[in-house]
């Protein structure tokens, strides 16, 4: 049986391998190459996400991904609109057939792993599609102008025609997003998909903490940014207006408080300690005497591909809760449909507001949580603006529990199946290690030995790094930060940072030393 599903999705390679795809480097590429490719790569990045779609009516377009935008890249009305939801769906896909068994392949062998790799990016465009339709035929709202011109060729065609311009430039942002990851993946340094979060939260600190302009719709001078907010109130209000109500907006007032700042700072160094901690097992080599190393089991070893795999789950949850309260198609769906416990959206908008949606929705800073349990004064702060909706701190208390609960649950889930399709469970690791001619001193040089060792910590290890970096990602969001950015979405940004000038050191240590490149697995 497992070898007729085996022969099922083998099927599929004379077309997967036909599709558009970066070729990776016959050799070493070199260190100031691998950089070049990566900066081009990110400024490439930045001139999408100010390319805005060529039809679209942008007052009238509504961000499914409003929250997430943060964590997902992209810009909203762009040619990134999609930004890295269709990669992560596929993957999150493809990790769960595996986990299931639904796909019967042997990661550990290279035609298995190049199929299972093809697969994926055939399930990537298959997503691109699947999530840019329903946006353009509901909430990416063509331009009056564009449908009334093509009415005039193609009479009651208009507004057909315009949602698929619309639609295949979604998917040519998308499709070309994902080749620049791989050209990211197999040219340059790190990941495209951390690279692209990276870029877009910096940005959003940067513009968060500095600032000058007023927020937009606002009827005050008062600069929109946390630096330049405190030092203007401070230079305009009297000693007697500071303490009556200026140190509080200065502290707590959105956009961009100043316990944002601090709580931005404080987020910063917890992950930069958390990534440098690790377990080391020593090596050595089996035939160069002396020749020693260690391998290095780090306390976040999945390191944030579940935290970015659960807040797609999230953010997939609350589309097609939204999609069943709000779209009429969806509204006549049975049981689901139109349901107020599936959640409640106010018009217009992304956010949950009651319903199971609202209380698995991330909570984004103090002010969401802890000032309305202190005082009722803060309890507006909760509704969107213009709704009237009141909580209890029951329901804030559950809330917060809920989704705590949801983040290191789904970590811990999505740690797991990520261990396995990565080759990095204590199998894989024992064999790598194998080949590189080191081995562990004072034990037999035998995989299976190997195995049972390093058995004692991998497992434990992932498990406790799921639950771990799923807390520490909701402990963010709930002290909150600036920019525009989730605490996730900070924690995210602050372990790629730490990882990519890691993988910067290692580049250059393989350049001084080939011959550490067939430890590292680099060519």
């Amino acid at each position: 049986m497992a070898e007729e599903e085996k022969s099922l999705l083998h099927k599929m390679k004379p077309i997967v391998e036909r599709m558009p795809m970066v070729n990776p480097p016959d050799g070493h590429v070199h260190f100031k190459k691998k950089v070049m490719y990566t900066i081009i790569i990110l400024l490439l990045y930045f001139a999408m996400t100010n390319i805005l779609i060529y039809g679209l009516d942008q007052a009238q377009t509504i961000d499914l991904f409003e929250q997430f935008r943060a964590i997902f890249a992209g810009e909203s009305g762009s040619l990134v609109h999609l930004g890295i939801t269709p990669i992560v769906n596929a993957s999150i896909m493809m990790q769960l057939f595996q986990g299931a068994d639904i796909i019967d392949l042997d990661l550990k062998k290279e035609e298995d792993k190049a199929l299972y790799q093809s697969t994926q990016k055939f399930l990537v465009i298959i997503m691109i599609i699947v999530q840019a339709a329903p946006q353009a035929f509901g909430y990416l709202h063509p331009a009056g102008g564009l449908v009334e011109a093509i009415d005039a060729t193609f009479a009651g065609q208009g507004m057909m025609l315009a949602r698929i311009i619309i639609i295949s430039q979604l998917v040519v942002g998308g499709y070309l997003l994902f080749l620049m990851d791989e050209v990211v993946s197999k040219w340059g340094i790190g990941s495209g998909i951390s690279l692209f979060i990276l870029a877009g939260v910096a940005q959003g600190l940067f513009t968060g903490m500095f600032n000058w302009a007023p927020a937009p719709g606002a009827e005050t001078a008062v600069p929109s940014g946390a630096i330049p907010k405190t030092i203007y109130l401070v230079q305009h209000s009297t000693a007697g207006e500071l303490v009556r109500g200026g140190f509080e907006t200065i502290l707590l007032q959105q956009p961009n408080p100043l316990i944002g700042l601090g709580t931005t700072i404080a987020i910063f160094l917890i992950v930069a300690y958390v990534e440098s901690s690790r377990i080391e097992l020593p090596l050595s080599h089996g035939r160069a005497r002396g020749a020693r190393g260690r391998y290095p089991l780090k306390l976040t070893y999945t390191s944030v591909m579940p935290v970015i795999f659960a807040a797609a789950l999230l953010a997939n949850i609350n589309l097609f809760a939204m999609l069943f309260y709000t779209n009429p198609t969806f509204q006549a769906f049975p049981l689901l449909g139109g349901q107020w416990w599936v959640g409640v959206f106010p018009p217009g908008s992304t956010e949950p507001i009651a319903g199971g949606a609202w209380y698995i929705s991330n909570v984004q800073g103090l002010q969401e949580w802890l000032l309305p349990l202190i005082s009722d004064r803060y309890a507006g702060m909760l509704s969107p603006e213009g709704v009237a909706w009141s909580y209890s701190k029951l329901q804030i208390i559950a809330r917060v529990i809920c989704y705590f609960t949801f983040m290191t649950v789904s970590c811990l889930l999505f740690a797991n199946f990520w261990v396995k399709t990565t080759n990095m469970d204590a199998e894989s690791v024992a064999e790598q290690i194998q080949d590189s001619g080191m081995q562990i001193p004072g034990f037999r040089r035998d995989p299976r030995v190997l195995k049972k060792v390093l058995e004692r910590y991998i497992p434990t290890i992932t498990s406790f790094s799921g639950i771990f970096i799923g807390a520490l990602a909701a402990g963010a969001d709930l002290l909150g930060s600036v920019g525009g950015a989730t605490g996730t979405s900070l924690f995210l940004a602050v372990s790629i940072l730490i990882q990519l000038y890691e993988q910067l050191g290692k580049e250059q240590m393989m350049e001084m030393h080939p011959m550490l490149r067939e430890f590292f697995g680099s060519q």
